[in-house]
């Protein structure tokens, strides 16, 4: 089933608080990230709308800072959704490493209120939400429009109508939130201003702040809400399912309709037959590698290809250029950092983040010496050689690590990348693997290129 409700002290289905005498109803209801979709139904919250009050609003951040990876605060009533559950530029956070902030949305004049619904999506902690709402007519004796925080807004003209935290008590929450926020009587009452004062859902990382798709306010005269509209299958949107359903890829090419027919016929049979062997490939203990995720292709993104969380954008430029070459290895690489998800691990106390050229050496290992062997991508070669180094990064480390596992057994780069995941990387974990450091590994590497190559082997110094 896509419904799932929270029940406790933290997330419960209903909430009850008591404001001007009159019962304030709070209802959070979740979609588990295997079962959400870009439509956001729920059981009984509405689904976002995009003739909302909300939509001709004018909403500032009164304290905090958007992050610069997301989007700016027009998306929170633009009457758009994200299309999948990791899309920063289609939802609005607060900035990493800080502790929300405040929000004001201004309606241009007092309405009477039916209800505020808000409306959030990501694949873990970045998805439940966490805030405080205030509203105000703007008429009390020193109203301030803007309270900044330490300043209590109860203090300023505002009413403080009700607290929503819709975070679980165990497991980091990842998926789709829809909070209703209403009165018993059908009316929040009369108001031209709504704050929101809103809190981090977690501290134990910088990535805690909560990605909200979209707010609506529902004017108890206006007209019936308008759904918003989510992408129709057929138009360059197609779910892949793979192992009767187990993971669901979606195959984004809307924005790029001459690339649909190579996605679907070239790009679909690599996924569906390298997810699973990728998930198999990189296990650790108590791991669950994403079931969903989604493969984008831009129509203005610079460069090659990116992921965040589970979300791959391609640029549409390049891979025209290389169709019949690169392309499906590039998408590979990416498959791989899905799986690989260091970003979601807790670390332990003193635990380093994870080593960069690791991160790219081994995804790059794994298309160019488990995926595509054949094409030699990740050779080195005599002018080449004087400039390898085992961090080098890319096909570089991913010729090393192929080295690595052939005289030290392909148990190594599972194991490495369990330890990164898990938090627990550090340079002594070479030693326990393979009775060497790595920079004797390195050394060792590189000797053994040189005679493969019949050049000199750079002697280390003292």
């Amino acid at each position: 089933m896509r419904h799932r409700a929270f029940l406790g002290a933290a997330a419960a289905v209903l909430l009850f608080a008591m404001a001007a005498h009159a019962q304030i109803n709070i209802v959070a209801e979740h979609n588990r990230n295997e079962d959400a979709a870009a439509d956001f139904k729920f059981k009984t919250v509405a689904q976002p709308a995009r003739n909302d009050a909300a939509a001709k609003a004018t909403f500032s951040i009164v304290d905090g800072r958007r992050d610069p990876n997301g989007a700016d605060v027009a998306a929170l009533h633009d009457g758009r959704v994200p299309s999948g559950e990791d899309v920063p530029a289609a939802n609005f956070f607060f900035r990493a490493g800080t502790d929300g902030g405040r929000l004001v949305a201004d309606l241009g004049s007092a309405i009477d209120i039916a209800c505020v619904n808000t409306y959030s999506w990501h694949t873990n902690t970045r998805g439940p939400q966490a805030y405080r709402l205030y509203v105000a007519d703007g008429k009390a004796e020193g109203f301030n429009a803007q309270p900044k925080r330490g300043t209590d807004p109860q203090t300023c003209g505002w009413r403080l109508v009700g607290t929503v935290d819709t975070r679980p008590k165990t497991g980091e929450g990842g998926g789709q939130y829809g909070v209703s926020i209403s009165r018993s009587s059908g009316s929040l009452g009369t108001y031209q201003y709504l704050l929101f004062d809103v809190s981090r859902t977690e501290a134990e990382d910088p990535f805690g702040n909560t990605f909200f798709s979209e707010i609506d306010v529902l004017d108890r005269a206006g007209p019936p809400p308008q759904a918003v509209q989510t992408p129709a299958a057929g138009e360059g949107v197609e779910t892949v399912e793979i192992e009767g359903g187990k993971y669901r890829v979606t195959l984004d090419t809307s924005e790029t309709p001459d690339l649909t027919g190579w996605a679907r016929q070239e790009l679909g049979p690599l996924v569906r037959e390298w997810y699973p062997k990728l998930v198999e490939m990189l296990p650790s203990r108590g791991y669950e590698a994403p079931r969903r995720f989604r493969i984008v292709f831009s129509k203005d993104m610079q460069g090659v290809a990116a992921t965040g969380g589970t979300n791959i954008r391609c640029a549409a430029a390049w891979f025209r250029r290389n169709l019949k070459g690169e392309a499906k290895g590039a998408v590979l690489h990416e498959m791989v950092h899905v799986v690989q998800q260091y970003g979601r691990a807790r670390p332990r106390a003193g635990a380093t983040r994870p080593p960069g050229w690791l991160v790219e050496g081994i995804s790059d290992y794994i298309r160019w010496f488990l995926y595509e062997p054949q094409t030699h991508g990740a050779e080195i070669t005599r002018r080449s050689l004087s400039r390898a180094r085992y961090d080098g990064n890319y096909r570089i480390t991913a010729n090393f690590l192929s080295w690595v596992s052939e005289k030290h057994g392909r148990d190594v780069v599972p194991k490495l990348n369990a330890a990164i995941r898990e938090g627990r990387y550090n340079e002594e974990l070479w030693k326990e693997l393979t009775g060497r450091t790595v920079q004797e590994l390195g050394d060792e590497w590189k000797a053994d290129l040189a005679t493969k190559l019949g050049v000199e082997p750079d002697v280390p110094g003292p």
